[in-house]
């Protein structure tokens, strides 16, 4: 059974920088598609970043780009989410979530999922 542990989260100015992580286990970790969604209080949960099996494809929201970068080390079994120039509106929990195959931009087609991880940006 995959598992998914998130870890980096936490209190941050606005302005100021998060390199979020998550560990993979369970299964052969190039074999997935990972993603980073994130979730506000009263929000749905959205697609914040997607990385292919190989890190040669990738996506972004248009919220993120230019400020957040998602990597993937195969060899660390551990996908990133480097998060720059934070704004209060990126306060949200940050779940990691895998899936077989190709990158998805819908919450629905990721198997796996982890606890998320809580980002709080103050003003």
């Amino acid at each position: 059974q995959v598992q998914l542990v998130e870890s980096g989260g936490g209190l941050v100015q606005a302005g100021g920088s998060l390199r979020l992580s998550c560990l993979h286990s369970g299964g052969t970790f190039s074999s997935y598609a990972m993603a980073w969604f994130r979730q506000a209080p009263g929000k749905e949960r959205d697609l914040v970043a997607a990385i292919n099996w190989s890190g040669s494809n990738t996506y972004y929201a248009d919220s993120v780009k230019g400020r957040f970068t998602i990597s993937r080390d195969n060899a660390k079994n551990t996908v990133y989410l480097q998060m720059n120039s934070l704004k209060p509106e990126d306060t949200a929990v940050y779940y990691c979530a895998a899936r077989i195959s190709r990158v998805a931009v819908k919450l629905e087609r990721y198997d796996y999922w982890g606890q998320g991880t809580q980002v709080t940006v103050s003003s």
